[in-house]
Formats: C-alpha cells, structure tokens, sequence
C-alpha cells in the first residue's frame, strides 16, 4: 500500500497534473475528504489596564461571588449590548 502511494505521488511530482481536474465540477473540501479544524468558542486575549482599576474589578467580583474574569466578561458583554441597543434604536 506504502509503495503504491509513493509512486502515485512521485508520479504527480512530475507530471503536469491539470489534466486531471475537471474545471466544469468544482469540488468542495467536504468531497475530498478534507475538514478545516473548528473554531474555539473562546480566544485567549491580554489587555493592561490601570492597576487601581483592576482591583477595584476583583473586589466588586469578590463581594458579589465571581471570579472577577468571568465578572469582566460580562461588564464587556453588558456594555456592548448597551451600545448595540442605542444604535439599533
């Protein structure tokens, strides 16, 4: 099996292959077997922000009982849908 896949591709290496592709069929990764990798639900990101305020951030969690990354996240989310709802209306 080995050697057949290896002469199959020193045979592409050589020869002109786009005799091969039927430009009238396009094919979708899906046909080929291929399969982009998934997007994560989350990106890791870094910001800097003034020392005062961040504690300020993690005492409020503290006394609310959040961590206070999950509590950023949701002052980000809270404020973007403010400012979506006033441009929307």
């Amino acid at each position: 099996m080995k050697r057949n896949k290896k002469r199959e591709v020193s045979v592409y290496d050589v020869n002109d292959t786009s005799n091969f592709i039927d430009k009238s069929k396009p094919l979708k990764l899906k046909d080929l077997g291929f399969t982009l990798p998934k997007e994560q639900p989350t990106k890791i990101i870094s910001i800097r922000i003034p020392t005062k305020l961040y504690n300020e951030i993690k005492a409020f969690s503290t006394n609310i009982d959040m961590p206070y990354q999950a509590y950023i996240k949701y002052l980000l989310n809270d404020g973007i849908n403010r400012v979506l709802k006033k441009t929307n209306n």
